[in-house]
Parts: structure tokens; sequence; C-alpha cells
């Protein structure tokens, strides 16, 4: 399925799509990935289904001085990837309320989960204090919420 994709990835039925390819850097010494690597695929992840959704970051963060920051983060590791491994990282938002959106990811492998994450996202203003999420991320967000997602770990605190 990586091969389909574009390298942004593609949001299909509410769910993006992120490829990517395991390299030798994110192994560990037995030749699988590296634990602690699962959250970087998931940032990348997270990252790119913002901007599909037209949402870029680094603008918000530089006209507002609002950033997105993980609160808190669930990972169930259900079998390794290794080097060479081509990886789809599937990322649905689950749910927005006034500063923090939840997402829920999963790591997969030819269609197998390997890893599932559930993610609070807060929105942090001036002070790096929380603060409500922006109507225009409230908007880009909600349309992606809206479609109707296929995704086998449909639940997420």
């Amino acid at each position: 399925m990586t091969a389909a994709l574009p390298r942004t990835g593609r949001i299909i039925d509410g769910v993006h799509h992120f490829p990517l390819r395991v390299y030798y850097e994110d192994t560990d010494a037995a030749g699988i990935v590296y634990y602690a690597n699962y959250l970087k695929f998931a940032e990348r992840a997270r990252t790119e289904m913002m901007r599909c959704c037209g949402v870029d970051q680094e603008r918000l963060r530089r006209e507002t001085g609002i950033v997105l920051v993980v609160r808190r983060a669930i990972v169930d590791f259900l079998a390794p990837a290794r080097l060479d491994d081509e990886l789809v990282v599937r990322t649905r938002l689950v749910a927005h309320a006034g500063a923090t959106l939840e997402v829920a990811q999963e790591v997969e492998r030819a269609d197998r989960p390997l890893v599932r994450l559930e993610n609070r996202i807060a929105c942090l203003g001036a002070g790096l204090r929380p603060t409500r999420l922006p109507p225009a991320l409230v908007a880009a967000v909600a349309a992606l919420s809206q479609k109707e997602p296929r995704m086998d770990n449909a639940h997420a605190h």
C-alpha cells in the first residue's frame, strides 16, 4: 500500500495514511525498530495529517504563538517492525474539545497492526498555557472527523 501513497500521505475515509520505510538508524542492536522511534513515526504522521487538513503548524506558531504538544501518549506494542519494512501509520481524529485533540494511531505492515497509540494533543498559547483550539483549526479537523473512519482500533479515551 505504501507505493500508492504520496510521501505526505493521503486521507481515505476520514483516516490519514502515512507511508514510511524502516531505515538502519531506526533499529536497535537486535535489528528491530527501537521502541521510541514509533513515537517519531506517529509525530510525523500527525504533522502530515494536519498539513492535509490545511494546518501549517509552524505558520500557526509564528502568527498566533499557538503550539500543539503531546499531553499524553498510550502505546501498545503488538509486533516488531524490521529493517526495510514498508509501514503505514494510520491517524484518526477521535474527538476535539476546548484545548485538546484526541487522536488514535496505528502503525501497520501489510495491513497487520504492529503498534497502537492513543494521544491527547494540547493546544498551548502564550507562556505555554492551555488555550482554546483556534476556530480555523477546529474547522479543519472537524471536517476530517465527519468522515466515517475505517480503523480497527476505533476506541480511544
